[in-house]
Protein backbone atom coordinates (compact mmCIF):
# COMPACT_ATOMS: atom_id res chain seq x y z
CA UNK A 1 0.00 0.00 0.00
CA UNK A 2 1.51 3.59 -1.03
CA UNK A 3 1.68 5.82 1.58
CA UNK A 4 -0.26 9.26 0.88
CA UNK A 5 1.56 12.98 0.59
CA UNK A 6 1.37 15.03 3.72
CA UNK A 7 -2.49 16.63 3.79
CA UNK A 8 -1.27 21.16 3.54
CA UNK A 9 -2.71 23.52 5.60
CA UNK A 10 -5.00 25.26 3.42
CA UNK A 11 -3.87 28.37 4.07
CA UNK A 12 -0.52 28.10 3.16
CA UNK A 13 -1.07 26.57 -0.72
CA UNK A 14 -0.58 28.89 -2.55
CA UNK A 15 -0.96 27.65 -5.93
CA UNK A 16 -3.02 24.11 -6.95
CA UNK A 17 -2.59 22.57 -9.69
CA UNK A 18 -5.24 19.95 -10.54
CA UNK A 19 -5.51 17.00 -13.79
CA UNK A 20 -3.26 18.83 -15.83
CA UNK A 21 -3.04 17.94 -19.25
CA UNK A 22 -1.45 19.10 -22.28
CA UNK A 23 -1.69 17.12 -25.73
CA UNK A 24 0.49 17.87 -28.90
CA UNK A 25 -1.93 16.27 -31.55
CA UNK A 26 -1.12 12.38 -31.12
CA UNK A 27 1.49 13.08 -28.26
CA UNK A 28 0.84 13.88 -24.35
CA UNK A 29 2.95 15.46 -23.22
CA UNK A 30 0.99 16.26 -19.46
CA UNK A 31 -1.55 13.58 -18.09
CA UNK A 32 -3.31 14.43 -14.92
CA UNK A 33 -0.49 16.32 -13.31
CA UNK A 34 -1.47 17.46 -9.88
CA UNK A 35 1.00 19.65 -7.28
CA UNK A 36 0.62 22.43 -4.81
CA UNK A 37 3.19 24.97 -3.62
CA UNK A 38 3.15 26.23 -0.57
CA UNK A 39 3.66 29.81 0.74
CA UNK A 40 7.57 30.31 1.37
CA UNK A 41 8.69 27.16 0.20
CA UNK A 42 11.07 26.10 -2.62
CA UNK A 43 9.20 23.30 -5.18
CA UNK A 44 11.02 21.52 -7.24
CA UNK A 45 10.20 19.79 -10.46
CA UNK A 46 12.50 17.05 -11.38
CA UNK A 47 13.07 14.60 -14.12
CA UNK A 48 15.32 14.25 -17.10
CA UNK A 49 15.18 16.00 -20.42
CA UNK A 50 11.92 15.25 -22.05
CA UNK A 51 10.01 14.68 -18.86
CA UNK A 52 7.54 17.42 -19.56
CA UNK A 53 9.31 19.74 -16.89
CA UNK A 54 9.43 23.20 -19.51
CA UNK A 55 5.31 22.18 -20.62
CA UNK A 56 4.15 22.29 -17.21
CA UNK A 57 6.20 25.51 -16.28
CA UNK A 58 4.62 26.88 -19.45
CA UNK A 59 1.04 25.47 -18.79
CA UNK A 60 1.09 26.59 -14.99
CA UNK A 61 2.08 30.17 -16.27
CA UNK A 62 -0.84 30.57 -18.77
CA UNK A 63 1.82 30.89 -21.75
CA UNK A 64 0.70 27.53 -23.30
CA UNK A 65 -3.40 26.34 -23.11
CA UNK A 66 -3.91 22.75 -21.46
CA UNK A 67 -6.21 21.15 -22.68
CA UNK A 68 -7.88 19.84 -19.11
CA UNK A 69 -6.89 20.61 -15.59
CA UNK A 70 -7.37 23.84 -13.57
CA UNK A 71 -4.55 26.18 -11.70
CA UNK A 72 -5.66 27.81 -8.48
CA UNK A 73 -4.05 30.86 -6.31
CA UNK A 74 -5.24 30.55 -2.62
CA UNK A 75 -8.25 28.32 -3.35
CA UNK A 76 -9.32 30.11 -6.57
CA UNK A 77 -9.50 29.53 -10.00
CA UNK A 78 -7.21 31.33 -12.54
CA UNK A 79 -7.83 32.21 -16.25
CA UNK A 80 -4.28 32.34 -18.49
CA UNK A 81 -4.61 36.18 -18.03
CA UNK A 82 -5.10 36.21 -14.38
CA UNK A 83 -2.01 34.21 -13.57
CA UNK A 84 0.79 36.94 -14.67
CA UNK A 85 -0.78 38.68 -11.86
CA UNK A 86 0.36 36.52 -9.40
CA UNK A 87 3.82 34.31 -10.71
CA UNK A 88 6.45 35.18 -13.14
CA UNK A 89 7.77 32.93 -15.23
CA UNK A 90 12.15 32.68 -16.02
CA UNK A 91 12.12 30.82 -19.22
CA UNK A 92 15.39 28.95 -20.27
CA UNK A 93 17.60 29.65 -22.43
CA UNK A 94 15.78 33.20 -23.04
CA UNK A 95 18.03 36.26 -24.24
CA UNK A 96 15.88 39.11 -23.99
CA UNK A 97 16.22 42.40 -25.94
CA UNK A 98 19.18 41.03 -27.13
CA UNK A 99 20.65 44.23 -28.85
CA UNK A 100 20.21 46.06 -25.92
CA UNK A 101 23.01 46.97 -22.94
CA UNK A 102 22.24 45.51 -19.69
CA UNK A 103 22.32 48.24 -17.73
CA UNK A 104 19.32 49.49 -20.32
CA UNK A 105 17.16 46.23 -19.93
CA UNK A 106 17.47 46.50 -16.36
CA UNK A 107 16.54 49.96 -16.17
CA UNK A 108 13.47 49.73 -18.82
CA UNK A 109 12.56 46.46 -17.00
CA UNK A 110 12.43 48.52 -13.43
CA UNK A 111 10.44 51.26 -14.79
CA UNK A 112 7.82 49.23 -16.07
CA UNK A 113 7.26 47.75 -12.33
CA UNK A 114 7.70 50.56 -10.97
CA UNK A 115 10.82 49.71 -8.96
CA UNK A 116 13.24 52.41 -7.65
CA UNK A 117 17.12 53.18 -8.65
CA UNK A 118 18.11 51.16 -5.38
CA UNK A 119 16.27 48.14 -6.22
CA UNK A 120 18.06 48.17 -9.62
CA UNK A 121 21.73 48.50 -7.99
CA UNK A 122 20.79 46.35 -5.41
CA UNK A 123 19.68 43.21 -7.89
CA UNK A 124 22.98 44.04 -10.08
CA UNK A 125 25.27 43.62 -6.78
CA UNK A 126 22.73 40.59 -5.40
CA UNK A 127 23.29 38.44 -8.88
CA UNK A 128 26.69 39.71 -10.20
CA UNK A 129 26.19 41.64 -13.36
CA UNK A 130 28.27 44.99 -12.19
CA UNK A 131 30.92 43.53 -14.33
CA UNK A 132 28.37 43.37 -17.84
CA UNK A 133 26.70 46.44 -17.85
CA UNK A 134 28.02 47.99 -20.60
CA UNK A 135 27.54 44.83 -22.84
CA UNK A 136 24.71 43.84 -24.96
CA UNK A 137 22.90 40.78 -24.37
CA UNK A 138 23.51 39.01 -26.98
CA UNK A 139 26.64 39.18 -26.27
CA UNK A 140 26.87 37.61 -22.92
CA UNK A 141 28.08 34.42 -21.83
CA UNK A 142 25.41 32.25 -20.59
CA UNK A 143 25.88 32.45 -17.30
CA UNK A 144 26.05 36.08 -17.42
CA UNK A 145 22.79 35.83 -19.77
CA UNK A 146 21.51 33.53 -16.20
CA UNK A 147 22.40 36.26 -14.08
CA UNK A 148 20.27 38.43 -15.98
CA UNK A 149 17.39 36.65 -16.29
CA UNK A 150 17.58 36.16 -12.89
CA UNK A 151 17.90 39.38 -11.82
CA UNK A 152 14.64 40.41 -14.22
CA UNK A 153 12.91 37.91 -12.06
CA UNK A 154 14.05 39.53 -8.72
CA UNK A 155 12.48 42.57 -10.12
CA UNK A 156 9.55 41.41 -10.89
CA UNK A 157 7.05 42.04 -7.61
CA UNK A 158 4.77 38.64 -8.40
CA UNK A 159 5.15 37.21 -5.79
CA UNK A 160 5.93 33.11 -7.17
CA UNK A 161 8.30 32.76 -9.49
CA UNK A 162 8.65 30.07 -12.48
CA UNK A 163 12.37 29.17 -13.47
CA UNK A 164 13.67 26.70 -15.26
CA UNK A 165 16.70 25.56 -15.37
CA UNK A 166 17.88 28.27 -12.54
CA UNK A 167 21.27 26.71 -12.04
CA UNK A 168 22.25 26.08 -16.17
CA UNK A 169 25.48 27.96 -17.28
CA UNK A 170 26.55 28.15 -13.89
CA UNK A 171 29.64 26.40 -12.33
CA UNK A 172 29.70 24.36 -9.06
CA UNK A 173 30.57 27.40 -7.24
CA UNK A 174 28.45 29.68 -8.67
CA UNK A 175 25.82 27.37 -8.34
CA UNK A 176 26.42 27.21 -4.65
CA UNK A 177 26.26 31.17 -4.59
CA UNK A 178 22.94 31.55 -6.65
CA UNK A 179 21.45 28.82 -4.11
CA UNK A 180 21.83 30.86 -1.53
CA UNK A 181 20.49 34.24 -3.38
CA UNK A 182 17.41 32.08 -4.05
CA UNK A 183 16.96 30.81 -0.12
CA UNK A 184 17.60 34.99 0.83
CA UNK A 185 14.35 35.59 -1.96
CA UNK A 186 12.59 33.06 -0.09
CA UNK A 187 13.39 34.13 2.84
CA UNK A 188 11.77 38.03 2.14
CA UNK A 189 8.74 36.56 1.36
CA UNK A 190 8.63 35.05 -2.15
CA UNK A 191 7.56 31.34 -3.22
CA UNK A 192 9.82 29.69 -6.19
CA UNK A 193 9.22 26.31 -8.01
CA UNK A 194 11.83 25.63 -9.70
CA UNK A 195 12.40 22.99 -12.95
CA UNK A 196 15.90 21.18 -11.99
CA UNK A 197 17.02 18.05 -14.25
CA UNK A 198 20.17 17.88 -11.75
CA UNK A 199 19.11 15.96 -9.01
CA UNK A 200 22.05 16.55 -6.50
CA UNK A 201 21.22 20.47 -7.15
CA UNK A 202 17.68 19.57 -6.75
CA UNK A 203 18.40 17.86 -3.24
CA UNK A 204 20.29 20.59 -2.25
CA UNK A 205 17.94 23.07 -2.85
CA UNK A 206 14.45 22.11 -2.40
CA UNK A 207 11.83 21.67 0.25
CA UNK A 208 9.83 19.40 -2.16
CA UNK A 209 9.75 17.87 -4.60
CA UNK A 210 7.26 16.78 -7.78
CA UNK A 211 8.99 13.69 -9.76
CA UNK A 212 7.88 13.61 -13.37
CA UNK A 213 8.68 11.05 -16.09
CA UNK A 214 7.12 11.20 -19.59
CA UNK A 215 4.56 13.71 -18.63
CA UNK A 216 3.43 12.18 -15.42
CA UNK A 217 3.96 12.26 -11.46
CA UNK A 218 5.55 9.58 -10.14
CA UNK A 219 5.48 11.26 -6.39
CA UNK A 220 5.36 14.23 -4.72
CA UNK A 221 6.36 15.17 -1.28
CA UNK A 222 9.46 15.72 1.04
CA UNK A 223 12.38 13.23 0.41
CA UNK A 224 11.56 11.38 3.21
CA UNK A 225 8.01 10.79 1.94
CA UNK A 226 9.98 9.63 -0.94
CA UNK A 227 11.91 7.20 0.53
CA UNK A 228 8.78 6.08 2.53
CA UNK A 229 6.39 5.94 -0.92
CA UNK A 230 9.67 4.26 -2.78
CA UNK A 231 10.67 1.84 0.21
CA UNK A 232 14.00 3.62 0.06
CA UNK A 233 15.23 3.99 3.21
CA UNK A 234 18.07 6.31 3.29
CA UNK A 235 18.78 6.60 -0.15
CA UNK A 236 19.42 10.01 -2.33
CA UNK A 237 17.03 11.95 -4.85
CA UNK A 238 18.43 9.56 -7.45
CA UNK A 239 17.74 6.92 -6.27
CA UNK A 240 14.31 7.64 -5.30
CA UNK A 241 13.34 8.86 -8.78
CA UNK A 242 15.21 5.54 -10.46
CA UNK A 243 12.90 3.12 -7.78
CA UNK A 244 10.19 5.12 -8.35
CA UNK A 245 10.12 5.11 -12.04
Amino acid sequence: MTESAPVLDADDVLLQVDALTKRYGEQTALRDVELSARRGEVLGLIGPNGAGKTTLLEAIAGIVPADAGTVSWQGERLSQSQRRDVMFYLPDGLRPYGDQHVARVLSFFAGVHRRPRRDVDAVVDTVGLAPVLAKRVAALSKGFNRRLILALGFLAPQPLLLMDEPFDGFDFKQTREMMRVLRDVVANGRTLVLSIHQLSEAERMCDRFVLLANGRVLGAGTLDHLRAQAKVSAGALEEVFLALA
